[in-house]
């Protein structure tokens, strides 16, 4: 983790005009191609769905540096790592529970820790993240919808700069298939051209899964 100084007038002028704001969040919603990407998991006998695409989303989190800046104070704080927080049900309750697994770039072991996790949150769910922290990505699916934008329950904090991202339900259109990807950012990090790089890398991304999650293939 380090400090983030903004050596640019302007650029520190975005963050204290931004960050100043009573709701400092946007967001934006779009359709993704998700056709090589679900080819890839119905051929392999072993990739899951739900860890796959919290490792994409988390992996292009990754590449997007704003995406791992938080605000502490008056400072900005750069991640070396993140934890994605994703919603799975839970045999335990009708509520669904949080799911949180440390990114790895390596795709078979991120997989492997998602499946343990998701599996271990049926019996023994948690709604509850580790005080202070600030390392998260937060994740919701919605597969019953494919909807049009998502607005998402939060603290009504200035600081609160973890990135929310949300997936709806897939479908086909013009022999591709599609899926909503909605994310939101706190704008005194996170700038449009920012949100606009995540959707170009994780939509490169999802192109390339056969490169990606190659291991499983065979």
């Amino acid at each position: 983790m380090r400090k983030v100084t903004f050596t640019d007038p302007h650029r520190k002028k975005h963050f204290d005009f931004f960050r100043s704001m009573d709701q400092p969040h946007f967001g934006i919603t779009a359709e993704v191609d998700i056709t090589e990407f679900l080819s890839c998991v119905r051929r392999s006998p072993t990739l899951r769905f739900t860890p796959a695409v919290v490792y994409m989303i988390a992996d292009t989190a990754m590449k997007v540096q704003p995406f791992r800046w938080r605000i502490r104070g008056d400072e900005v704080v750069e991640h070396d790592g993140l934890r994605p927080s994703f919603a799975v049900p839970t045999a335990a309750s009708s509520a669904f529970s949080f799911c949180t697994v440390p990114y790895t770039e390596d795709p078979i072991a991120f997989h492997a820790a998602a499946e343990a996790m998701i599996e271990r949150m049926k019996s023994d769910p948690s709604f509850e993240d580790e005080p202070g922290a600030d390392d998260y990505l937060f994740l919701s699916s919605f597969p019953w919808v494919s909807f049009t934008s998502v607005t998402h329950a939060m603290n009504h904090s200035r600081k609160d700069s973890v990135p929310r991202i949300a997936w709806g339900k897939y479908f086909k259109r013009e022999g591709k298939v599609l899926m909503p990807l909605a994310v939101q950012a706190h704008h005194a990090v996170v700038d449009g051209s920012d949100l606009g790089s995540y959707f170009q890398q994780i939509q490169r991304s999802f192109k390339k899964s056969e490169e990606i999650f190659e291991l499983f293939l065979r």
